[in-house]
């Protein structure tokens, strides 16, 4: 693992006129956010040593590097997931890779049904916390020490500082931010009512398949980590109505301006 983390980050940095402050993940119908960049270079996963493809629509499969808010990010645009048949380590790489490149800082995106009353189709939610259910934990296995501790203090798994920010920043900017939990299912199925339900029941607020992981590996690295989910659409027990993937797509789509902003001034803040 560490001599693939080492030719990742190797081969990447021959791209990179500067460090990196911040690395940002874009999820499904969240990539209009790399056409905020400025100075832009691409890097194609299919070149990166040891990086998987990304298999689903609505994930374009490359890094870019550039600036934003005049702050350098290297931007991930389209993630992998555990339901497209890769193990956790390989949905994990790209965080391992990014402490590997020095990068400290992690914004995460994703879409997710909201199982919370009060969420609507296009809200911005700002994880505070989550719930695993995935059904395989990417630290299994024989610890490797180089890169973190056997067992992994999650009492703050998403920053608070820039949790806060966020959530101050939109409300001078007229953007209403909410705050939930997340829970991470396998996917690739979107939800029945009765599980959207059971996701309610257990404390979560919104439901997806991604981003848990990441967070996990993260932090066992000691990196700060910040998550905003689009509600894309809404579930429960008394909700039965067909969801696809071209739908998640068009909500995330209409909610992008807000979140672009909200990151853009997360970056120029620096918190």
């Amino acid at each position: 693992m560490l001599e693939k983390i080492n030719e990742a980050v190797s081969y990447i940095q021959g791209f990179l006129t500067e460090q990196p402050e911040y690395a940002i993940v874009l999820g499904s119908g969240l990539g209009k956010l790399q056409n905020e960049v400025q100075d832009k270079v691409e890097i194609d996963y299919q070149n990166i040593p040891h990086f998987p493809h990304s298999t689903v629509v609505g994930h374009s499969g490359k890094l870019i590097f550039g600036k934003i808010e005049g702050k350098p990010v290297l931007m991930m645009a389209g993630r992998f997931h555990y339901y497209e048949g890769y193990p956790m380590d390989v949905v994990t790489f790209p965080i391992r890779v990014f402490k590997g490149l020095g990068i400290e800082k992690v914004i995460l995106s994703n879409a997710s049904g909201g199982v919370n009353k009060n969420y609507e189709v296009g809200d911005a939610v700002v994880i505070r916390d989550h719930i695993n259910m995935m059904p395989e934990h990417p630290l299994r296995g024989k610890n490797i020490d180089e890169l973190g501790p056997r067992f992994v203090d999650m009492s703050e798994p998403y920053d608070n500082k820039m949790r806060e920010f966020v959530v101050e920043y939109g409300a001078k900017n007229g953007i209403e931010v909410k705050q939930g939990v997340y829970m991470g299912l396998q996917g690739p199925t979107f939800e029945t009512p009765a599980e959207y339900g059971m996701v309610r029941i257990l404390g979560a607020d919104c439901v997806g398949m991604s981003t848990v992981p990441e967070v996990i590996v993260a932090k066992h690295m000691n990196m700060r980590v910040f998550c905003i989910s689009v509600i894309t659409d809404l579930g429960g027990p008394e909700i039965a109505f067909p969801v696809s993937h071209e739908e998640v797509l068009d909500a995330a789509n209409k909610a992008m301006p807000k979140i672009i902003t909200l990151v853009k001034g997360l970056v120029s803040s620096g918190v």
